[in-house]
């Protein structure tokens, strides 16, 4: 099978005379719609399991008598667990192949989804999200560098947003779902109907995904993923697009975490199904992600950066208003410019990266759960010690960062062409 690096970077069109043809896919392409769906899919069930608790946080304190704070590690062991693990995965997918490894870690973390609403206490509920969350590290990185390898350039960045729509609507429906579910019948049942749509999500994805023609196994030795680590790490383009990653990602995590606490207390004491229906909102992040290709195309890479950034900053100042439409108005603004910001990075990693891509998404992916983890736990503190503005102190500073790294990428790229 022939390498990606040494397939011909074309347009979706003819290959330029002399060359060889490009047989990777493209859109309208044979087997574009059946990637693009299964990827979906996948994306679908790994955001909704990944924070299939974020709903249900109120109810889960109440029911084992714990703080915002203490409840909140039910969704940061998830994401710090697949942060831990996303690149020893990544290092399964160069040897064993992206969608075997896909395979196996959706099979695994349904499984444990099928325990999850067995768990007979907080630390047992903690642990199984935790194992959850590292069974799940072997679809973002795995998924991204399939994309990558199998997909024409000029379409990636499109790819690789309809994966990230998957995952807005994942974690929209997923929340959804839960919190109407649980209204009527508990946290534990509704985490279980959660867990069987999960597993026919992949099913689905298992036998739609096409099988890969231009992966070509790497190896395993330690040796060899630790000079692929650190040639990735002292890559400054890389390094910046891991900062924000991480940094959009503890702004976003922050505000759904705790955004279900402001809301079922006063001024709005709202139920906890209309509490989930407000991750409705999650299907902006669907448009702002798959409109991503166009977004750079227009603005560049970093206009696209600074314009997510904007957006998102005016959706915090927003949500700090006791009226129920501000408030879902900033939710809508903080969505739309998370997942551009997310779908604009995550695919500037695939297209910098030329050796390792499994490794290079793998550490943009880890740093970026580690920004979730942190945003869950930091956003919840800020939020027990000084209220909702607290929680959009925290995610201000963290579009802050943004905004600084973006600008320090525009002076350096300048620099570069004195």
């Amino acid at each position: 099978m022939t390498p990606a690096s040494t397939v011909a970077s074309t347009s979706v069109g003819a290959a330029p005379s002399g060359s060889a043809p490009d047989s990777r896919i493209f859109p309208g392409g044979p087997g574009y719609r059946r990637m693009s769906f299964a990827l979906f899919l996948a994306g679908v069930a790994t955001f909704a399991l990944l924070y299939s608790t974020q709903a249900l946080l109120p109810l889960i304190s109440a029911d084992f008598g714990v703080s915002a704070s203490d409840a909140s590690w039910t969704v940061a062991a998830s994401t710090a667990g697949l942060a831990l693990f996303v690149i020893p995965m990544s290092a399964l997918s160069e040897r064993f192949g992206r969608r075997t490894v896909m395979t196996a870690s959706l099979a695994v973390a349904v499984a444990v989804a099928v325990v999850v609403p067995f768990a007979p206490s907080l630390t047992a509920l903690i642990a199984l999200r935790a194992v959850q969350g590292a069974a799940l590290a072997g679809v973002p990185a795995s998924a991204t560098a399939y994309l990558a390898e199998e997909v024409r350039p000029k379409a990636l960045v499109t790819a690789i947003g309809l994966f990230v729509a998957g995952n807005s609507v994942g974690g929209m429906s997923g929340r959804v779902l839960t919190g109407w579910v649980a209204q009527e019948w508990g946290w534990r049942v509704a985490l279980g109907v959660l867990g069987l749509v999960a597993v026919g999500c992949a099913v689905a994805f298992r036998m739609l995904l096409p099988a890969p023609a231009h992966f070509s196994p790497g190896s395993l030795r330690p040796r060899v993923l630790g000079r692929t680590v650190r040639a990735h790490l002292s890559n400054p383009l890389l390094c910046r697009l891991y900062a924000i990653g991480a940094l959009f990602m503890t702004v976003f995590g922050g505000v759904y975490t705790v955004i279900g606490y402001r809301l079922v207390e006063a001024p709005f004491s709202l139920p906890q199904g209309v509490v989930g229906s407000i991750f409705l909102v999650y299907l902006v992040g669907t448009v702002s992600a798959s409109t991503a290709g166009r977004l750079v195309g227009r603005l560049g890479r970093r206009g696209a950066l600074y314009l997510a950034g904007g957006t998102t900053t005016a959706g915090l100042l927003l949500s700090l208003a006791d009226s129920l439409p501000l408030v879902l108005l900033g939710l809508v603004l903080i969505t739309a410019g998370f997942f551009a910001g997310h779908a604009v990075a995550s695919s500037a990693v695939s297209k910098t990266a030329t050796r390792g891509r499994a490794q290079a998404s793998a550490l943009y992916q880890s740093a970026y759960y580690v920004g979730s983890s942190a945003g869950s736990t930091v956003g919840a503190v800020a939020f027990h010690a000084g209220g909702w503005a607290g929680t959009v102190s925290v995610g201000l500073l963290a579009v802050l960062g943004v905004v600084a790294i973006t600008l320090a990428g525009t002076r350096a790229a300048r620099l570069a062409t004195v």
